[in-house]
């Protein structure tokens, strides 16, 4: 593989977009590459969107292939980088996922406390289960916890006990 330098000192946000460019490159995904924040302080590193024609193809099952996307970047970018962490995005997917799981993990908590009984979720990735843990983290009325193994760790909401 032809690896072409940047510049003197590259930026990990220059080599994250370069690293991306090049993986959708040899597959043949037609899509374009934005840099969204060259070093976002909450993701610890930069935000690169993606969109066009064959964005759709990059998102998968519940987020699976965006989310191998961005391991493959962040496992190249990190060998020169290493306390930085690149987040990508198809079409603003993350911040859409994020808020139809506040929106599930609220109704399911009022859920939760109106019947007095627990709920446990379908299983999700690790970034998805912190997203209903924080949201629901200062909600009195309920208590969360993942409980299984890999790929089948599930959050349940529990009604909080009275002490």
């Amino acid at each position: 593989m032809k690896v072409t330098k940047i510049s003197e000192g590259p930026s990990a946000a220059a080599l994250a977009v370069e690293t991306v460019g090049r993986i959708l490159s040899a597959a043949k995904v037609n899509v374009n590459r934005t840099l969204r924040s060259a070093n976002d302080p909450e993701v610890g590193g930069p935000i690169i969107d993606l969109d066009g024609e064959d964005s759709g193809l990059l998102i998968g099952r519940r987020g699976q292939t965006l989310q191998a996307l961005q391991f493959l970047v962040n496992l190249i970018v990190r060998k020169q980088f290493e306390d930085v962490r690149v987040a990508l995005d198809v079409e603003r997917y993350r911040e859409r996922r994020e808020s139809s799981l506040r929106d599930m993990a609220s109704k399911v908590a009022e859920r939760v406390v109106q019947t007095s009984r627990s709920v446990t979720l379908e299983p999700m990735s690790p970034a998805d289960r912190r997203i209903v843990h924080t949201t629901l983290t200062d909600n009195p009325s309920v208590t969360t916890e993942s409980t299984g193994v890999g790929d089948d760790r599930k959050v349940t909401i529990m009604p909080q006990r009275e002490n």
